[in-house]
């Protein structure tokens, strides 16, 4: 009987701590059931422009902690839309990710309401060494002939979003790309000023910080702000050293030796010369 006791006590335990590893899991599986949601997500990476399709999206189960901003919850709803954003794998489609709906796709399906696209043609000094992405922001400046005909350079827009570079409006990439045209969402005033610039002189783009939003007012850069030269000063010694000589003829001597003095400048000292019938008062280094 001593042996048996401790067999079923460790037997009623394991049944025990079974029953309550059953119970506990049952729990979390209803937890996990109730704290879930199903949404429309994208099934694989979406480029800006896309026009969803029945196999670029799929129905998962998503936190319902999760606080999404429209979420769709049934695919057809999507189907047919244009998405103006990237959307990677797996992210949830949502409402604002999508351009409205009768969006044809392609480029118009990203701008902005009220805005519009316009192209400036680059080369890898005017944009930027490829730096300038879909997706950044650029101030264009203009170097032309200002109303007295000088040459001057001047930032004329500020902080406009780069929506494409040559034909590809991806944003994936970080890589610089050297192309020949980059695209850029403007007003219609902002338009007709690029399109004005670059009819009276060359344009650039100047690449800024996505965080940058402090307007720059400056005046612009003209070839006289380039070469403003201070003049330059005689030194002081080469000033005095003419002056002196001619100050010590006219007042002799001594007072000659006080105004030295008080210029600092050392009169060097002559002798007189006597070469054959001719006589001449020169220097003491020059007469050795």
């Amino acid at each position: 009987m001593k042996n048996v006791r401790p067999l079923l006590v460790i037997l009623v335990s394991i049944i025990v701590g079974a029953a309550a590893v059953a119970v506990a899991a049952r729990w979390v599986a209803t937890q996990a059931t109730i704290a879930t949601t199903q949404v429309v997500v994208a099934a694989r990476d979406l480029e800006v422009g896309t026009r969803l399709r029945p196999d670029m999206v799929k129905l998962v189960d998503w936190p319902a902690g999760t606080n999404l901003t429209e979420p769709y919850n049934v695919p057809e709803k999507v189907y047919e839309r244009v998405v103006n954003t990237q959307v990677l794998r797996g992210e949830p489609i949502v409402q604002s990710k999508l351009a409205p709906p009768g969006e044809k796709g392609g480029l118009s399906a990203v701008l902005d309401e009220g805005q519009r696209a316009i192209t400036v043609k680059v080369n890898e000094i005017v944009g930027v060494a490829g730096f300038a992405l879909p997706g950044n922001y650029v101030d264009v400046m203009v170097n032309a002939a200002d109303e007295a005909n000088n040459a001057v350079s001047k930032i004329v827009l500020e902080r406009i979003l780069v929506l494409a570079v040559a034909q590809d409006v991806s944003t994936s990439e970080t890589k610089p790309r050297v192309v020949n045209a980059v695209t850029l969402q403007v007003t219609p005033s902002e338009a007709e000023q690029i399109d004005l610039a670059r009819s009276i002189g060359s344009l650039s783009l100047v690449l800024r910080s996505q965080v940058d939003k402090v307007a720059g007012a400056t005046a612009g850069a003209r070839k006289s702000d380039l070469l403003k030269l201070k003049p330059v000063a005689k030194p002081a010694a080469q000033a005095q050293a003419v002056v002196v000589p001619v100050a010590a003829r006219k007042m002799g001597a001594a007072p000659a030796r006080k105004l030295a003095a008080a210029v600092a400048v050392r009169e060097p000292e002559r002798v007189e010369v006597i070469r054959g019938i001719k006589r001449s008062v020169e220097s003491a280094d020059t007469a050795q």
